[in-house]
């Protein structure tokens, strides 16, 4: 393990998948989530194949052990992606990703619930901190119900932003279960071809003939989504999860910077607080992980010695 060399291709990820969703942003005025589902999804496959192809795993990588278990992964993680998309159409960008931070506090949760994992009072009492921070960013929005048509908008715009955040966290249950089993690019590449065609089950509710400018951003948003999964697949190889895993939030700087100098987005008080309490307990849950990691490799090392 080399952790600085974890470090730069996981920054990379987190940066590109921001740009990933300012162009899908960009375009959301002009073509519905649906449509850019299938842009993002579609154009990440050549990436990957090249990717593995490049690797000499192709044959390999694409080898399927559970085929169900990647139809529902690719069921639910199609639907957190058009709620995001849709979400980016309604909210400015810094406000969807502090609101996609719920993710992985509702995947504590799930883990617990479906995968039987042990969670402690120490992570519960996280979860509930990060869950309090949610909320703060929710309430100016949802105060907003009763108000003018903009005012709804907006307010709709972050309940379906966290419905997408309960989606990403179901999807994050099955990939625990897929990785038992499956290569990661089969994972990924799956994902991309179910996500593709379930994408096409939104033609009939009105799909843009977007411009040629547009056209570029969308597939732009399918490569560099690619790109992404590629760094971030690279990141793992060279540093633990639980030293990577923070630097997931360095995702806001990003987008605070990219919403308001291309969107002209001025982040309000209650979203910078409320994210700063779900990033605290988001690092707060990261610490517990690695500190219980370290006992169980220290339990381990110590039976394997006595053994």
């Amino acid at each position: 393990m080399n952790p600085l060399r974890g470090i730069a291709p996981k920054l990379t990820a987190v940066m590109l998948f921001i740009i990933m969703a300012a162009l899908i942003k960009a375009v959301s005025d002009a073509v519905p989530p649906g449509q850019a589902v299938l842009f993002r999804s579609f154009f990440a496959i050549p990436v990957i194949l090249v990717w593995l192809a490049l690797r000499g795993e192709l044959r390999t990588g694409l080898r399927v052990v559970s085929p169900m278990r990647h139809v529902w992964r690719g069921l639910i993680g199609t639907m957190a992606m058009g709620l995001k998309f849709t979400g980016l159409g309604l909210l400015p960008l810094p406000e969807v990703t502090a609101l996609g931070y719920a993710a992985p506090l509702l995947t504590v949760v799930f883990a617990a619930m479906f995968l039987g994992e042990r969670v402690g009072v120490f992570r519960l009492g996280a979860v509930a901190l990060g869950l309090v921070g949610v909320l703060i960013v929710l309430a100016p929005r949802l105060s907003m119900l009763e108000g003018g048509a903009d005012d709804t908008t907006a307010a709709l715009g972050a309940i379906v932003v966290l419905m997408g955040a309960v989606c990403v966290a179901l999807a994050v249950i099955y990939v625990r279960m897929l990785v038992q089993t499956e290569h990661v690019a089969a994972i990924v590449f799956y994902f991309s071809i179910t996500a593709s065609v379930l994408s096409l089950l939104t033609l009939p509710f009105g799909w843009a003939w977007p411009t040629g400018a547009e056209v570029l951003m969308l597939i732009a948003a399918g490569v560099i989504g690619g790109m992404a999964q590629i760094f971030l697949t690279t990141s793992y190889r060279y540093a633990d999860a639980g030293v990577l895993a923070p630097f997931d939030y360095a995702s806001m700087i990003f987008a605070l910077l990219i919403g308001y100098f291309i969107f002209a987005e001025t982040p309000t008080g209650p979203m910078l607080m409320g994210a700063s309490l779900v990033i605290i307990a988001g690092i707060i849950i990261i610490a517990r992980e690695r500190q219980l990691g370290l006992r169980r490799s220290k339990a381990r090392s110590a039976k394997s010695t006595l053994g």
